[in-house]
C-alpha cells in the first residue's frame, strides 16, 4: 500500500512548485537528451531537432489540455477560468500526440527534414517522457483505477474520490501501471529494435504507437475517470485505432526494399 504525500515539492508564499509540472519537464528532458544524442548518431542537424522538440512540446502540452477540456466542457464551460489550470491535472496524451504529431509535421515540410526519420528519433524519448510524466497523476491523486485490496494497492483522500465510491480507501494505481508499460516499451524500442529498424524509415515510431496503445487499452478498462465518446471509453477507442493503423503502416514500411 503506498500514497500521495502530497502534489506541492515545495512553497514560497503564494509560489508553488508542483510534482506534476516538475515530472513533466523531467520527462521532456530526458527525452530531449535522447533525441539529441540519436540525432548526432544518425547525422541528422541536433540544432534543428532542438527547435522542433521545443516546438512538438508546447503544441503537444496545448493540444492535450484542449482534447481533456473539450471531453470535460460541462465543467470547463462552467467555469472557463479552471481552463489554463494544468497544475491541477488534466492533460489527455492523446490530444498532446496528436498534435505533436502535425506540429512535426508541418515543421519537418517547412525545414526539409525527414518526416519518418525524424519521428524515429523522437519515439524512444516520448515513451520515456511518458513513464516519468504519468507519477505526476499519483502526486495530484488523479488517474486511479477501481478500488481494489492488492497488495501494491493506492490510497486516495476523500476529497479526491468519486461521490459513489467514497466509502473506498484504496484502488488500483493505474497511473503506475501505466508508467511501467512505458518503460518497458522504451526498452525495447531503445535497446530492441533502435539499430534493428534503422534501415526502415518510420518503422520505430509506427512500433512505439503500436506498443504504447496495447498496453494503453488494457489499463483504461481499469481507470474510473475514462473521458467517454458516448458509451465507449475514448482512450480504448483510440488506442485500438492506433493499434490497427501501426500494423498496417508496419506491413507497409517493412516490404519496402
Amino acid at each position: 500500500m503506498f500514497a500521495s504525500p502530497g502534489a506541492i515539492v515545495f512553497q514560497f508564499g503564494p509560489l508553488a512548485v508542483r510534482w506534476y509540472g516538475l515530472l513533466i519537464a523531467t520527462g521532456v528532458m530526458l527525452g530531449t537528451s535522447l533525441a539529441h544524442r540519436e540525432a548526432i548518431r544518425r547525422g541528422q542537424d541536433p540544432d534543428r531537432l532542438l527547435n522542433l522538440i521545443i516546438v512538438a512540446v508546447l503544441s503537444a502540452l496545448g493540444g492535450a489540455r484542449l482534447y481533456y477540456v473539450l471531453f470535460n466542457w460541462d465543467y470547463y464551460g462552467a467555469q472557463p477560468q479552471k481552463i489554463f489550470a494544468i497544475w491541477e491535472g488534466g492533460l489527455a496524451i492523446h490530444g498532446g500526440l496528436i498534435a505533436g504529431a502535425l506540429a512535426t509535421l508541418i515543421y519537418c515540410r517547412v525545414t526539409g527534414l525527414s518526416v519518418l526519420l525524424t519521428m524515429d528519433i523522437l519515439a524512444p524519448g516520448v515513451a520515456i517522457g511518458q513513464a516519468i510524466g504519468r507519477w505526476g497523476n499519483f502526486f495530484n491523486q488523479e488517474a486511479f483505477g477501481v478500488p481494489t485490496d492488492l497488495p501494491w494497492k493506492l490510497y486516495i483522500d476523500p476529497y479526491h474520490r468519486p461521490p459513489d465510491l467514497k466509502a473506498f480507501d484504496y484502488f488500483h494505481p493505474t497511473f503506475l501501471y501505466e508508467s511501467l508499460w512505458n518503460l518497458l516499451v522504451f526498452c525495447v524500442l531503445w535497446f530492441g529494435l533502435r539499430r534493428r529498424l534503422e534501415g526502415r524509415p518510420g518503422a520505430l515510431v509506427l512500433c512505439y504507437l503500436g506498443l504504447y496503445s496495447l498496453g494503453r487499452f488494457f489499463v483504461e478498462g481499469l481507470r474510473i475517470d475514462s473521458l467517454m465518446l458516448g458509451s465507449l471509453r475514448a482512450a480504448q477507442v483510440m488506442s485500438l485505432l492506433l493499434v490497427a493503423a501501426s500494423a498496417a503502416g508496419l506491413a507497409l514500411v517493412m516490404r519496402k526494399r
